[in-house]
């Protein structure tokens, strides 16, 4: 039971109560089903079959447990559950599944574990089991860690059906066909004449049997919808702006509000001057709130620009004032009393180290912000009775547990209304403009509230993706890399994030080293030590977390060690993969490149591998050095997440991450002067540019027997994979982000 105690990210709650969880709780409580959600406010002759599918005399509704935060889960849940039930698309309608137990995520067990992803032995796949069975027993309803697919591809399956053979069940009943008899195609069942009954007929009847547990899944053979190209539902509206995300919503009765916080994340505040802002025309109020205050106002550009006009007296910062120290914190941090834990010990590398030469790197990887298009903004309405909400976030159960606490009701008074969010990036797990909304409509009480953040408060107000820095030691011998020690200093993600729930972290955190501990390589020698730096500024999630930075770490140092031992960098690589799965990843790359090839001069290629989230992703990238600086010219991208749902939502899910790797490996980073950020809008912050978009080549591989998700793993490789490129064409090797820092691009 020892090694429970090594938790990940996600894997906090999981760890703290699995002894709970498997002896006082017992394994009936475990296998026991949460209740539905559904049958609370079940209307007559509607059929609720599970908190997944229900059917009445109007429609067919499906209902998706995860947040869709622009990844496309809404259409891609629906799928699963239309595979089974046999409806197709445009014949049912989608909700997002409200806050229950019943809507609990498996898959974010897997990130609890102290096993690598390939690890598959008796004791890693026993805890695995052991931390699923907890995750259900305390409901643990989230999106996030490309966790949607992984959790929902039995389980949704099994819901549609579940819900097909009690229709047929009802068909039968109705008609006397014996049940084997009868077919479904298109939301009909179909009786052995031809005879079709829609679902929707038979929903009444079917409300009044029992739904059928168990229920066999098709052979994928059989599969009509996983595995083919799907059109999105949410694409026409999409397409044409018609979308409503939770920055669109407006009630009757709502007023808006904007807020100054201190800047300086964590600090207190002195005192305030609001008399400019209660001077403006529209402005109703200025509110205390904690750390600052909120306008009230007629619209939110009016309660934005008020908010602006008032003159806030700011306490210190409770970290480093300036980036400088920042560095310096992280640098003196390898050391023994910082040790987080040492994930990798392979072979022996301190006598490696001692009878060679050794090759020594430093690497930094910054703070970066989150910055999704729609800003955080809520709509919140406070009375006696309850509290509704309105906003588009990945955690539901604990958003109704905060709100209500903060209220003074109960979980079950707050209502929560789950919206389509425009991007997230980790950006909707945090719960400040929560509190601070529910805050402030608390004081407001039967009022609806609005609260929008201004872009330049997103800014100021983001927990960023975590800094960190590497420092890899390498031997190579006789052409071949030999050895790596790689220490990793960095913040903790998850002690930051529940820092400010205080809730305390009782383990180490895997995300300091995630991408580089977790690699599937078999190298001779290997030791990887991770250093929990303290009192840094606030950070949390950030898509692809930890394997951002040190995968760039990583594979960037490896790949200087295989041209010091002479190798060729995809030949070395696969060499020294020891995980079949992973090296069919490499090999496909180097396929699909042509690998090997002769370029033309000035231009370079980079490979890079890395494994997130148990997800093999291998990267080639091309550049070609022009005047203007370096081009990227093409990526190639080669994964396996073991099933692809949808090919054309995989292929642009991998787009998507490549470009966002690779644009913030470029552009991006948070600096601090005086304890505040210093940049606050794209104008500072820069993604990639459309002219500066390579083409983007994808192949989805599905060798591996475990069904994962692709949201996040393409993310990390995309860094190393540039850098390499770039010291291929120019011979310059780039060891920190963002690389415009030492070179430009075209």
């Amino acid at each position: 039971m020892g090694r429970l105690r090594t938790i990940a990210r996600r894997g906090f709650l999981i760890g703290s109560v699995a002894i709970a969880g498997g002896v006082a709780f017992g394994v009936y409580a475990v296998r026991r089903a949460p209740e539905n959600p559904l049958i609370e406010d079940r209307a007559e002759g509607e059929a609720v079959f599970n908190p997944w599918v229900k059917i009445d005399a109007n429609g067919i509704t499906l209902i998706g447990p995860h947040a869709d935060l622009g990844q496309g889960v809404a259409s891609s849940q629906a799928a699963l559950i239309a595979e089974e039930l046999d409806v197709d698309f445009g014949q049912f309608s989608t909700s997002f599944g409200r806050p229950s137990a019943a809507y609990w995520n498996t898959a974010m067990a897997d990130e609890g574990v102290p096993f690598k992803s390939t690890d598959e032995s008796f004791a890693a796949e026993s805890i695995r089991s052991v931390m699923g069975g907890v995750v259900k027993l305390i409901g643990l309803q989230g999106t996030g860690g490309s966790t949607t697919i992984p959790d929902s591809f039995d389980k949704l399956r099994q819901a549609g059906a579940s819900a097909r053979e009690t229709l047929k069940l009802a068909a039968s009943k109705r008609s006397g066909v014996p049940v084997d008899e009868i077919k479904t195609a298109s939301a009909q069942v179909i009786l052995p004449d031809g005879t079709a009954i829609p679902y929707t007929e038979l929903a009444a009847e079917a409300a009044g049997i029992e739904p059928v547990q168990n229920a066999p899944l098709r052979d994928p053979s059989e599969w009509r919808l996983i595995g083919q190209p799907m059109e999105r539902i949410d694409v026409v509206a999409k397409s044409t702006g018609t979308q409503t995300y939770g920055i669109d919503l407006a009630t009757d009765d709502m007023v808006h509000a904007a807020l100054r916080v201190n800047p300086r994340k964590g600090g207190g505040i002195k005192g305030y001057d609001p008399s400019a802002a209660l001077a403006m025309p529209g402005v109703r109020r200025v509110l205390d709130i904690t750390g600052g205050a909120a306008v009230i106002a007629d619209n939110t550009w009016t309660a934005i620009r008020a908010a602006n006009a008032i003159e806030f007296d700011w306490g210190p910062a409770p970290y480093p004032a300036e980036q400088a120290q920042h560095w310096e914190t992280l640098a003196a941090s390898f050391s023994d009393d910082l040790l987080d834990r040492k994930w990798r010990d392979d072979g022996d590398i301190e006598a490696a180290l001692a009878d060679a030469e050794v090759i020594e790197a430093e690497y930094r990887s910054p703070y970066v912000a989150h910055a999704p298009l729609e800003p955080l903004n809520a709509i919140v309405r406070v009375t006696d009775e309850g509290v509704e909400v309105w906003t588009g976030h990945q955690v539901p159960r604990q958003l109704q547990v905060l709100v209500a606490a903060l209220t003074g009701h109960e979980p079950g008074q707050v209502t929560f209304h789950n919206q389509y969010a425009g991007g997230s990036f980790g950006h909707r797990l945090e719960f400040e403009y929560l509190k601070q909304a529910a805050e402030i409509a608390n004081q407001m009480r039967g009022t609806a509230v609005k609260l929008t953040y201004s872009r330049e408060e997103d800014f100021a107000h983001d927990f960023p993706r975590h800094i960190a820095m590497g420092r890899g030691r390498g031997v190579v011998a006789n052409g071949r890399v030999e050895g790596i020690d790689l220490s990793i200093a960095a913040p903790s993600v998850i002690a930051s994030q529940l820092g400010r729930a205080n809730i305390p972290v009782p383990g180490p955190d895997a995300q300091i080293a995630a991408g580089s501990w977790n690699n599937p390589y078999a190298l001779p020698h290997f030791r990887m030590r991770a250093y929990r730096v303290p009192e840094l500024a606030p950070v949390s999630s950030w898509r692809s977390v930890g394997a951002a930075g040190a995968g760039f770490f990583f594979d960037s140092f490896l790949d200087e060690l295989i041209h010091a031992a002479g190798a060729d960098p995809m030949e070395e690589r696969i060499r020294l993969m020891g995980h079949d799965v992973s090296r069919k990843v490499l090999e496909a790359v180097a396929e699909m490149s042509s690998w090997g090839g002769e370029l033309a001069p000035g231009k370079g290629r980079g490979v890079a591998f890395v494994e997130s989230f148990g997800v093999p992703v291998a990267e080639v990238v091309e550049v070609t050095t022009v005047d203007a600086g370096v081009r990227i010219d093409k990526v190639w991208v080669a994964c396996d997440v073991g099933t692809i749902v949808d090919p054309v939502n995989f292929e642009n899910l991998v787009q998507g991450g490549v470009v966002w790797g690779l644009g913030h490996a470029m552009n991006s980073e948070i600096t601090y002067s005086d304890g505040m950020a210093e940049q606050t809008n794209y104008h500072a912050h820069e993604g990639m540019r459309l002219y500066q978009c390579p083409e983007i080549i994808v192949r989805g591989l599905e060798n591996g027997h475990k069904v994962r998700g692709i949201g996040e793993p393409p993310v990390p490789p995309a860094a190393p994979a540039l850098a390499n490129a770039i010291f291929a064409a120019t011979g310059k090797r780039i060891r920190e982000m963002p690389f415009n820092k030492h070179i430009r691009f075209a």
